[in-house]
């Protein structure tokens, strides 16, 4: 259990890997980080989800602007690094430079969903044949060979965003302490991707939620599903964006049920008056 790793993360999806760790005996030597960012309507400078545990558990934590050159802390003999949604690209002399190289957790069946949003992606396809990806990380995204690989079944489909971000990122952080021993001891032989069956998926964007009710309705309600609570998704009515804030699907149709029209408070859709609406208001 004493391995001298460093851990690269960001959003809360990467603290409750570390938690996961934690409790299986595994805490890293340091942590790194992005930078603190303006947020909020104030934009109050806030701290990163993953520093905020750091200083908790009083482990070092470096916030780079810019990995271009290798921080010093970097520098030091570490077993291995990790890296769960860092944000920033690592340089291939940064992912070789421990004993045992950089494990990546990574939140779909490699190669399938590859790139910057795998979670939505996999809800946008209707995908449910989901799981985790333990890789050994090379130079190209989401390239490298697998450590471990495991499905996931769930109770219920499709789920939101937000929810199936906690289950990856719980089953990530398992998967991850399953295999960090025997990676560091040799044990274990990887296995390399089948690259001809990559899919790739791209950053997401805040007009990509655009809902047009005159698509399939099961596929609205799977983008409602993939950009729940973030980039969220939304219609237009009189030339006023109006976000959609909770919805079901029943009965083979999308149902908005509560909505936020800009610069208002959120109401139920069938008390949305005022608007020339895209869509009957359900029944009572």
């Amino acid at each position: 259990m004493n391995l001298k790793f460093a851990y690269f993360g960001t959003p809360p999806f990467s603290v409750r890997i570390l938690e996961e760790l934690q409790e299986r005996g595994f805490t890293p030597s340091l942590v790194v980080t992005a930078p603190d960012k303006k947020a909020g309507r104030g934009l109050t400078l806030t701290a990163p989800a993953v520093k905020v545990w750091a200083e908790k558990n009083n482990i070092p934590v470096i916030q780079p602007e810019s990995l271009k050159e290798i921080p010093i802390e970097l520098k030091d003999s570490f077993d291995m690094f990790v890296v769960a949604a860092y944000g920033k690209i690592l340089s291939e002399e940064l992912i070789n430079l421990p004993r045992r190289g950089t494990l990546n957790v990574h939140p779909s069946l490699l190669p399938k969903y590859r790139g910057a949003s795998p979670i939505e992606g996999q809800i946008l396809g209707d995908e449910q044949h989901i799981g985790v990806t333990i890789m050994h990380m090379d130079k190209k995204m989401d390239h490298g060979p697998i450590v471990l690989q495991r499905e996931k079944n769930l109770p219920a489909w499709p789920i939101r965003k937000n929810e199936l971000t906690r289950v990856f990122a719980a089953f990530g952080g398992e998967l991850l302490a399953e295999v960090m021993n025997d990676w560091c001891d040799g044990k274990i032989k990887t296995v390399p991707q089948n690259h001809d069956e990559a899919t790739f998926t791209k950053k997401l964007k805040r007009g990509d939620g655009e809902i047009n009710f005159a698509d399939d309705p099961y596929k609205n309600f799977l983008k409602f599903c993939a950009f729940f609570p973030w980039p969220g998704t939304f219609f237009f009515a009189d030339g006023v964006r109006i976000k959609i804030s909770d919805a079901t699907f029943h009965n083979d149709e999308f149902i908005p049920t509560k909505v936020i029209p800009e610069g208002k408070k959120e109401v139920r859709y069938r008390e949305l008056t005022g608007y020339n609406l895209p869509l009957e208001a359900p029944k009572q």
